[in-house]
């Protein structure tokens, strides 16, 4: 099964920039990119700050541009949205306890969309209502499962980044790891860098996202780091017994070239030009 993971599309109002970047183009650049190299993916998944202020007019926008796409999309929300506005444009994520979270199945298992956002805080939560419902789809479906959220479940040790971590980390941790044989792979944002990692023994993965960039430095200790490094989006392919993810820097402006077959037989030190 074929999966597109994309995160921090941060849209805002037409022509407003971030970084110098306009999101809804950049947006409209990933979503074109998509569908030239995987109209074949079965689902594509945005993990959160799909809005950079929370406004209800860009879930509009996003709701009337997703109607159009012609994959399936699904949804979480993260710290910059606000839940109230995005609910009352996708109230299909309205769960009992009024938290914005989902299920939905597919060729490699079942996707759980999580609800990570505190309000007033760019830090996540996973409170023990949130604990509660998790445990619960974990416990009565055998999997396997695939869980998205926006914020880092694990530390990134960039001190300023894990000031704004999910800071219920330990309890989400350990819910994970009481049911890590069914759960193949965590797909998170957030960070806006390409992370790898486990937790409690379950992969875990993030990437740059559709507009702006970070950048892991690790000698800032007060302020997060960004940089212009090129926009992005994942494609992670689910095998039976494996998980393959990239990052696709579809932002990049540099050249692509084919050079150099695989093909062992043609590898020549005489007549290979470099």
């Amino acid at each position: 099964m074929k999966l597109i993971h994309m995160s921090d599309i941060h849209l805002t109002a037409p022509g407003g920039t971030i970084g110098g970047r306009d999101p809804r183009h950049n947006f409209e650049r990933a979503l074109g990119h998509v569908l030239a190299d995987h109209s074949d993916a079965e689902l594509m998944v945005i993990t959160g700050d799909l809005s950079d202020w929370g406004d209800r007019a860009d879930y509009e926008w996003l709701r009337s541009r997703l109607d159009t796409f012609p994959l399936p999309v699904r949804l979480c929300i993260g710290n910059h949205d606000n839940r109230a506005a995005f609910l009352s444009v996708f109230p299909e994520y309205a769960e009992s306890d009024g938290f914005a979270q989902g299920v939905h199945d597919t060729a490699a298992g079942r996707c759980l969309f999580l609800d990570t956002t505190e309000p007033r805080t760019h830090a996540g939560r996973y409170c023990a209502p949130r604990q509660d419902w998790l445990e619960q789809q974990l416990f009565e479906h055998d999997g396997p499962h695939l869980l998205f959220m926006h914020h880092n479940p694990m530390p990134t040790h960039l001190g300023p980044m894990d000031r704004i971590r999910l800071l219920d980390d330990a309890a989400f941790r350990q819910i994970v790891g009481r049911h890590r044989d069914k759960i193949r792979h965590i797909f998170f944002g957030h960070c806006h860098l390409p992370l790898g990692g486990s937790v409690a023994g379950v992969p875990a993965t993030s990437l740059r996202g559709t507009n702006h960039a970070s950048y892991p430095l690790f000698s800032e200790k007060l302020m997060l780091s960004a940089s212009d490094l090129p926009e992005s989006y994942g494609v992670a392919f689910v095998g039976p017994d494996y998980v393959t993810v990239h990052m696709v820097e579809f932002g990049y402006q540099g050249a692509i070239r084919t050079e150099g077959s695989p093909d062992f037989a043609m590898w020549d030190r005489e007549t290979m030009q470099r």
